[in-house]
This record gives structure tokens, C-alpha cells and sequence, in this order.
């Protein structure tokens, strides 16, 4: 019975885990970018999303930094390479789209703060 019980275990495990690493992905910023009010720095990032459906949340977390969360939309497409996509809005790269192997994360507009 223990045996048994174990193996599930380890199965569902194994199938959680499998199920966390095709929703996470390594992205590289060419440049800093920015989200809301939160900037964040040139580099690798890992980028991970969790949710049911097309709406979920992206977290984007890059060495050294405190992670950054924001709402998105995914997009099932292919894509031949991992990237992002921004708009320049008075000299600030503004994060719009990530571009993954199957998906398009489409950040959601954070509303800008009271007096901008």
C-alpha cells in the first residue's frame, strides 16, 4: 500500500512539474522596459504565467530584482524566436507583447498614476 501510494505520488509530482516548465520560459531584454511604474533592467528573465484560459498573470523575475507581476492575455501562436515587443512612449520602452515558442503574453495596459 505505501508502495503504491508513493508511486502516485511521484507521478503527480512529476506531471505538476512537467505541466510549471510549459508555462515558464527564459527571455532575454535587449533593453530596459518598463511595466506600470516598474522597470526592468536588460538581461535574462525568466518569465512564468499562471491562470485558466486566455487571461492569465506574468511574472517576470531577472536576477537580483524583486519579481514583477502583471495581468495578460495569452495568444496561442508559433513563433521562431523568444522576444519582446515594445512602444516607445516619451523616451520609456514600454513592455507590450512577449513573444514565446507556442504563446503571445499581451501585457495589459497598467493605467498610468494620477497627474501623468
Amino acid at each position: 500500500m505505501k508502495r503504491s501510494f508513493g508511486i502516485g505520488l511521484l507521478l503527480v509530482l512529476f506531471s505538476l512539474s512537467s505541466y510549471a516548465a510549459k508555462n515558464s520560459q527564459t527571455v532575454t531584454f535587449p533593453g530596459t522596459v518598463q511595466i506600470g511604474s516598474t522597470q526592468i533592467p536588460a538581461g535574462h528573465c525568466d518569465v512564468t504565467w499562471t491562470g485558466t484560459g486566455s487571461e492569465v498573470e506574468v511574472t517576470i523575475v531577472s536576477k537580483g530584482k524583486q519579481p514583477v507581476t502583471a495581468a495578460a492575455h495569452v495568444v496561442s501562436e508559433k513563433h521562431d524566436h523568444v522576444g519582446v515587443i515594445t512602444s516607445s512612449v516619451n523616451g520609456v520602452e514600454i513592455l507590450d507583447s512577449i513573444l514565446l515558442h507556442d504563446v503571445k503574453l499581451v501585457i495589459r495596459a497598467v493605467p498610468a498614476a494620477p497627474g501623468n
